[in-house]
C-alpha cells in the first residue's frame, strides 16, 4: 500500500471517531482543552494500537492462510465497512447523561471505534504490509480528524455527524474490492 492509500484508509477508519467527536462537541462536552485532549488522544492512540495488535495476531496465522489471504482482507474490510454504514444509518446513541470524554465511557468508545482498525491490522498481516508506518499514520490522521470535528462541532452542531460514518464505511468497502481485484487480476 502506498501513502495515499494508507491515508484514505486512515480517513475511513477515523470517520467513526470523527462522528463521535463532532457529536460530543456539538453537545457541549468539549468546552475545555483537557476534554478535547482526552477525546482526541484516546481515539488516536487506540486507532494506532489496534492495527498493531491485529497485525501480530495475523502474522501468527499467515502461513496457514496465504492461498486465500486476499479474500480474507476483502471480507474483513467489507464487513467493517458494512458495519460502519449500518451504524451511520442508525439514530445517534450519544446520551446526554454520559460524558464521552471521561472514564469508562471514553475507554469503551475508544475500543468500539478501533475494532475496525484491529481488522485492518489483520488484513495488513495477510497482505504482508509492514505495520508501524500505517498504524502511526492512522493514529495521527484520527487525532487530526477528531480535533477538526471538535472545532466544527462547536460551530455547526450535530447535523452531519453520522453521514461521515457512512462515507467511511463505503471507503473501506471500496478498498476491500481494490485489494481483491488486484490479487485476482495479478
Amino acid at each position: 500500500m502506498n501513502t495515499v492509500e494508507i491515508i484514505l484508509l486512515a480517513v475511513g477508519l477515523g470517520l467513526d471517531t470523527t462522528a463521535i467527536s463532532f457529536a460530543a462537541a456539538s453537545s457541549g462536552y468539549t468546552k475545555d482543552s483537557r476534554a478535547i485532549f482526552r477525546l482526541s488522544f484516546h481515539f488516536g492512540f487506540f486507532q494506532f494500537l489496534m492495527p498493531v495488535l491485529g497485525w501480530f495476531l495475523g502474522r501468527s496465522l499467515l502461513s496457514s492462510i496465504s492461498s486465500y489471504d486476499h479474500w480474507i482482507a476483502f471480507v474483513l474490510l467489507a464487513l467493517v465497512g458494512i458495519r460502519m454504514i449500518r451504524s451511520g444509518l442508525k439514530p445517534s446513541e450519544l446520551s446526554s447523561k454520559t460524558d464521552p470524554t471521561r472514564g469508562y465511557t471514553l475507554i469503551m468508545l475508544s475500543i468500539a471505534t478501533s475494532i475496525d482498525a484491529f481488522a485492518v491490522g489483520l488484513s495488513f498481516a495477510v497482505l504482508e504490509v509492514s505495520i508501524w508506518y500505517p498504524s502511526a499514520l492512522i493514529g495521527i490522521v484520527t487525532v487530526v480528524l477528531s480535533l477538526t470535528a471538535i472545532k466544527l462541532g462547536h460551530r455547526l452542531g450535530a447535523v452531519f455527524g453520522q453521514r461521515m460514518e457512512i462515507f467511511g464505511g463505503a471507503l473501506l468497502i471500496f478498498l476491500g474490492f481494490r485489494i481483491l481485484f488486484s490479487h485476482l487480476l495479478g
